[in-house]
C-alpha cells in the first residue's frame, strides 16, 4: 500500500468501529508536536479519497505553535495550503479520548502530488531509499524514557512527582528496576498497554528507570523504519493522553528535574541484507565489518546531528558526567557509559544502540540522522577506532569527538554539515536551522525567575 492510497482501509475501519464518530487527523512537523484537526465521521471519506488541507506554515511552527516568519513559509508564501494524506496503517481508535474517538497520522504533500520535502517522514524516507539502493534494509526500535509528574503545576510553575496511591507520599529514592515502583503505576500501565494494543503499537515490558517516577517501555524492532517512527510518535501521544486520565502528565522533557536523571531516546539499529539476514551478525562481540563501519559513520557525524538529537534548550541540561547521558562520540561493547553501545547477546542479534538523543527528539528526524550517519559510514568504510573499555566519562574530556554542549553551537554545526545536507536535503536543513534560531531568540528573550534570584540584588 503506497502513501495516500489506502484502498478499503477506511471502510473496513468504519465497519469494525460503528461507535467511533470523531477522528483526530495529525501531522507531526519538525518540532515533533502533533497538530491537526478533529473531524466528524462523515468527513473522513474525503480525507481518504483526496486529503485534507493544512496551512504550509504548520511545517515550521515552533514548539509552541507560533509562526516562524523568517522561513518564508508564512507571509511570502501566502501561508498556502498543502495536502495532508493518511499514513497507511495509522487509522486507529484513541481510547483515552473516549470510546467514540479515533485518529490517523498524515503526511504532507504539495498540491501537484509531490511529497513535501519538509515533512519529517519524507526526510526519513529519502535516507531509507539510499539503503534500498544498496540492497540493505535498516531494522530499528525506539526506546523512550519519561517521567510521570503531577498534572497540577506548583505555584512557581515547577513540577513534582505524584504522591503514591498507597502511602500518600511522593517517591524519593532511586529504585532502578524496582517492582514496587512499577506496581505503583499499574492502573496507568494497564490502560497504556490497552491503548497500545488498540492502536497496533508493539509496546512491550516496563522497568522503573534510574530515577524515582521515571519509566521506560520498549517497542519491538521493525524492518519497516517508517512504521517504527510512526509507532514512536503514536506511543508518545498515547502515553501522554492516558496519563492525563490518571491525573498525571507524561513528560518527555529531556531534563525535567535538576537533581534527577534526564530522559533519553535510545535507538537500536541493525541492517538486513537482501536475503533478510542480519548483516551485523558476527561471532565477534564487536559485530561485523558492516556494523563497525556504520558505527564509524555514527561517531563521525554525531556532533553534526546534535541539533536533531537534542533539539531544545532543555535538551542540553541532560548531558552530565556519570548520568547515563553521553558527552562524547565513543563506542563500546556492553558499556552504558558510551554513546554507541553494542549490547550483549548471541551473534545473530548484533546491533548498535545509539544513546545520544533525548526523549524530546522528533522520532522521524532522530532516526533519519542516525541512519544517514550509518549509511555514510558503511559506504565509506569508516573505521570507528578502538572501542572504549570501562568508564567512558573518564576519557570524554580528552576525546577528539566531544559533542557540542549548547543549543547554539549544535545548530551552527548542523548548518555547516555538507554530509547531513546531502542526506536530509538542503532545504530541510535550512528550514530546521532557521526555525531553531527563531526558537532560540524567543527562548532567551524570556526573563525567568532564576534571573531575579541570581542578579536582582547581586548584579
Amino acid at each position: 500500500m503506497t502513501e495516500g492510497q489506502n484502498g478499503d482501509e477506511l471502510e473496513q475501519f468504519l465497519s469494525a468501529h460503528p461507535e467511533i464518530q470523531f477522528f483526530e487527523v495529525l501531522f507531526t512537523a519538525m518540532s515533533g508536536v502533533p497538530r491537526g484537526k478533529r473531524l466528524r465521521r462523515h468527513e473522513m471519506r474525503n480525507v481518504f479519497d483526496y486529503g485534507r488541507f493544512l496551512p504550509g506554515s504548520i511545517l515550521v511552527n515552533d514548539i509552541n505553535g507560533q509562526d516562524c516568519e523568517d522561513t518564508g513559509l508564512v507571509w511570502e508564501d501566502g501561508d498556502a495550503d498543502r495536502l495532508g494524506k493518511p499514513v497507511p496503517g495509522t487509522l486507529v481508535p484513541a481510547p483515552w479520548l473516549g470510546a467514540d474517538v479515533g485518529q490517523v497520522l498524515l503526511s504532507l504533500y504539495e498540491l501537484d502530488g509531490r511529497w513535501n520535502d519538509l515533512d519529517p517522514r519524507f526526510v526519513l524516507k529519502r535516507v531509507l531509499d539510499r539503503f534500498a539502493a544498496d540492497g540493505l534494509t535498516p531494522v530499528a526500535a525506539c526506546e523512550l524514557e519519561y517521567y510521570l509528574v503531577d498534572a497540577k503545576r506548583l505555584p512557581d510553575g515547577g513540577v513534582r512527582l505524584p504522591s503514591s496511591r498507597f502511602t500518600g507520599q511522593p517517591p524519593s529514592r532511586h529504585q532502578v528496576y524496582g517492582l514496587p515502583e512499577v506496581e505503583e503505576n499499574a492502573p496507568y500501565l494497564r490502560d497504556l498497554w490497552a491503548a497500545a494494543d488498540a492502536q497496533g503499537i508493539p509496546l512491550e515490558g516496563v522497568i522503573s528507570e534510574y530515577s524515582p517516577g521515571q519509566l521506560e517501555l520498549t517497542l519491538k524492532h521493525r524492518a519497516d523504519v517508517l512504521r517504527a517512527a510512526d509507532e514512536g510518535v503514536m506511543y508518545k501521544r498515547a502515553a501522554k493522553g492516558v496519563a492525563l486520565t490518571h491525573g498525571y502528565e507524561a513528560t518527555f522533557m529531556a531534563k525535567p528535574f535538576q537533581h534527577l536523571s534526564g530522559s533519553g531516546f535510545h535507538i537500536h539499529v541493525s541492517f538486513n541484507d537482501a536475503d533478510g539476514r542480519n548483516a551485523c551478525a558476527s561471532e565477534s562481540a564487536e559485530g561485523s565489518d558492516l556494523l563497525r563501519h556504520a558505527i564509524g559513520g555514527m561517531k563521525q557525524l554525531m556532533g553534526q546531528g546534535m541539533a536533531i538529537f537534542a533539539p531544545n534548550a532543555n535538551s542540553y541540561r541532560r548531558f552530565r558526567a556519570n548520568s547515563y547521558a553521553p558527552q562524547a562520540a565513543m563506542w563500546g561493547v556492553n558499556n552504558r557509559t558510551v554513546s554507541l553501545r553494542i549490547p550483549a547477546g548471541p551473534p545473530h542479534t548484533r546491533h548498535v544502540e545509539h544513546r545520544l538523543s533525548g526523549a524530546d527528539a522528533n522520532p522521524y528526524l532522530a532516526l533519519a540522522a542516525v541512519l544517514a550517519a550509518a549509511h555514510y559510514g558503511i559506504t565509506n568504510n569508516i573505521d570507528p577506532g578502538a572501542p572504549v573499555v570501562g568508564d567512558g566519562y573518564s576519557v570524554a574530556g580528552d576525546d577528539d569527538n566531544r559533542l557540542p554542549t549548547n543549543w547554539h553551537a549544535a545548530t551552527d554545526l548542523l548548518d555547516r554539515s555538507e554530509i547531513l545536507r546531502a542526506y536530509l536535503g538542503d532545504r530541510f536543513v535550512d528550514m530546521f536551522v532557521c526555525q531553531k534560531r527563531i526558537e532560540q531568540d524567543r527562548f532567551f528573550a524570556e526573563v525567568p525567575s532564576i534571573d531575579y534570584d541570581w542578579y536582582l540584588r547581586n548584579a
